[in-house]
């Protein structure tokens, strides 16, 4: 965008990470609902399939995950879009396309979770009772749901950190702790997921920390008449 004193440059510069962060949070704060109430409806033994489909509370509580996956997927590419403006030209192309690249495949997970699951619902909620066929369709679709949960989505999650983490940490934008958090979030989801447990909540957390330490640095250096920008003196 140009301008004639670059006043509205600058706006633009101080903007961005700012909503960057505030849509980081939004959506951390969705996901991190919704992923938990897939976990607390969708059991972990094939054994409580017939429990599960008289549950109504449970179906409830997939229902709810259904209406917030789809504004958790909006704001997280909002997220992508504000972070990816901020850094500029000074992105490195291959962490770029893998940050890109795994950021889009995430949100396509999450999207075909929710399908997936509005399709159990469905067939599930067709009768009060559970019958043979219907254990049988609700076998096929509870590992299906688990395994895009924590198979796949959360293999994309873990390169989107593993690439964020490597473009903060050379611009010098992320301190050294949360570098070394998001290192050990991208382990957890690459090697730890798959069990009992809700290890895939690491992911909207490690959201939350690095939309609070952007919005925090960017205010700071708003307030200090400071001008924005990616610097080795944030990292400290």
């Amino acid at each position: 965008m140009r301008t004639t004193d670059g006043s509205t440059a600058t706006a633009r510069v101080l903007r961005t990470p700012r909503v960057a962060a505030v849509a980081g949070m939004i959506s951390a704060v969705l996901l991190g609902v919704a992923v938990l109430l897939v976990r607390l409806a969708v059991p972990e033994h094939s054994e409580d399939a017939a429990d599960w489909i008289r549950n109504t509370s449970q179906r409830g509580f997939l229902h709810t995950a259904l209406m917030l996956l789809p504004f958790a997927g909006i704001f997280f590419l909002w997220f992508m879009g504000a972070v990816r403006d901020f850094v500029g030209a000074a992105e490195d192309r291959f962490f770029s396309t893998l940050f890109l690249g795994s950021g889009l495949l995430f949100v396509a997970m999450l999207f075909v979770l929710a399908a997936t699951t509005g399709s159990l619902l469905a067939v599930t909620d067709a009768s009060p009772s559970a019958s043979a066929g219907e254990r049988v369709l609700w076998q096929y679709g509870r590992h299906l749901v688990l395994e895009l949960l924590t198979s796949y989505a959360t293999r994309m999650a873990a390169v989107f950190v593993v690439s964020t983490t490597t473009i903060g940490h050379r611009l010098g934008i992320f301190p050294r702790w949360l570098v070394w958090l998001g290192y050990l979030v991208a382990l957890v989801l690459l090697f730890a997921v798959g069990g009992e447990g809700h290890v895939e909540l690491v992911f909207p957390l490690w959201m939350l920390a690095v939309s609070c330490h952007v919005f925090v640095i960017t205010l700071r250096r708003h307030r200090s008449g400071g001008r924005p920008g990616p610097t080795g003196a944030d990292a400290a």
